[in-house]
């Protein structure tokens, strides 16, 4: 294999297949990064095993062929060189010389068929979403999977769709978030769960534009997402998905409209005076047009009093001020609209067209 290409093209394919490289494994070639060149061009691909990722670079293929490199190796030394065009040469005993300016190096690298390719998928009808959608979407989920792998479920999204609806769920015990958006045509009803990690990674390598599609593939036991020059390809979480709609109750004693901006910033002031580890609970005290927010800890407690439009009882009620935030910093509304029944159940924040919610159990505060 011979190829030319310039630094910041193979930063950019680098970094984009990083996303699937494992920082240690048993099995040492999926710490390695495949190169393959062929007629169709130049491409990098890493594969954990669980997640999967390849991407085209520009660049000229002098010769056909194929290595895998260590990728921290190749990372690092191409990193270390400016903007300036490489040459990258393997021979038939895997070793690696590479030439940028007036430098030369040689390291080794391994055999490709030793790297364990991306499975070969019956790909058929793409659900096609925007990039940006697709983006929002995780951003306004990912935060509420679980990290603890006790249940497997909760660590992943579902992924539902439904006609021309497309509603992604994510929940830990403690609080569950939900989007649903419209897409551009109508498509079989179908479902798989998506593990976290590969929503967190493909979060950070998509673009996120407005006018450029994400393609979605729901298979038997994978999902791949295709845009641009770059295919990730994931294995899905198998088992059934929560009944979110036997927990989420439309029934409410107490209404309350709030800024979402000023809520915001009291919550997130409130948390200043609580140690980090310390769980120590929000309360809200909501009489007629005024909510009372107080928190107590250690270090000393506060009372702040924000303007609501108020719809039913009075109520106190406690919780995880943590929660709260994530949630609210996802919200894109100026003003954001809280259920609630009463002190032990949960808070449900959502807006008129149910285009997002977030559930919040809450907390004991005496």
């Amino acid at each position: 294999m011979r190829i030319r290409c310039s630094q910041s093209q193979l930063i950019s394919g680098i970094n984009t297949v990083l996303k699937a490289v494992p920082s240690k494994s048993s099995m040492t070639i999926l710490e390695c990064i495949l190169f393959n060149a062929d007629e169709n061009g130049i491409k990098l691909t890493a594969n954990d095993m669980e997640l999967g990722i390849e991407t085209y670079i520009e660049g000229e293929v002098e010769v056909a062929g194929s290595v895998a490199i260590e990728a921290k190796i190749i990372s690092n030394l191409i990193r270390s060189y400016g903007d300036e065009q490489f040459m990258i040469d393997s021979d038939e005993d895997n070793n690696v010389h590479i030439e940028c300016g007036k430098s030369k190096l040689d390291i080794s690298g391994r055999s490709a068929e030793e790297f364990v390719l991306l499975p070969e998928l019956d790909k058929s009808n793409p659900i096609n979403i925007s990039q940006f959608s697709l983006k929002d979407i995780i951003r306004q989920t990912i935060f509420s999977i679980s990290d603890n792998d006790t249940n497997k479920i909760m660590t992943g999204e579902l992924f539902e769709i439904k006609g021309d609806k497309f509603k992604v769920v994510s929940l830990d015990g403690h609080r569950i978030s939900l989007r649903i958006i419209t897409l551009k045509e109508s498509y079989d009803d179908n479902s798989v769960i998506v593990p976290g990690k590969t929503l967190s990674e493909l979060y950070k390598i998509i673009p996120g534009d407005v006018d450029k599609d994400v393609s979605i593939y729901l298979c038997e036991n994978h999902v791949i997402f295709e845009y641009d020059s770059v295919k990730v390809v994931s294995r899905i979480i198998e088992g059934n998905y929560f009944k979110i709609d036997q927990m989420i109750s439309n029934d409410y004693e107490t209404k309350i409209d709030v800024s979402k901006k000023e809520l915001l910033e009291v919550i997130s002031r409130a948390t200043l005076l609580v140690k980090e580890g310390d769980k120590k609970p929000i309360v809200f005290n909501v009489n007629d047009n005024t909510a009372t927010l107080s928190i107590k800890s250690t270090i000393g407690s506060m009372n702040d009093d924000i303007d609501i439009e108020k719809s039913g009882k009075d109520i106190m009620i406690g919780f995880n001020p943590k929660f709260l935030i994530d949630a609210l910093r996802v919200i894109d509304d100026e003003n954001v609209t809280l259920y609630m029944v009463n002190p032990k159940a949960p808070c449900i924040i959502k807006n008129d067209d149910d285009s997002y919610l977030y559930l919040i159990l809450p907390v004991n505060f005496t």
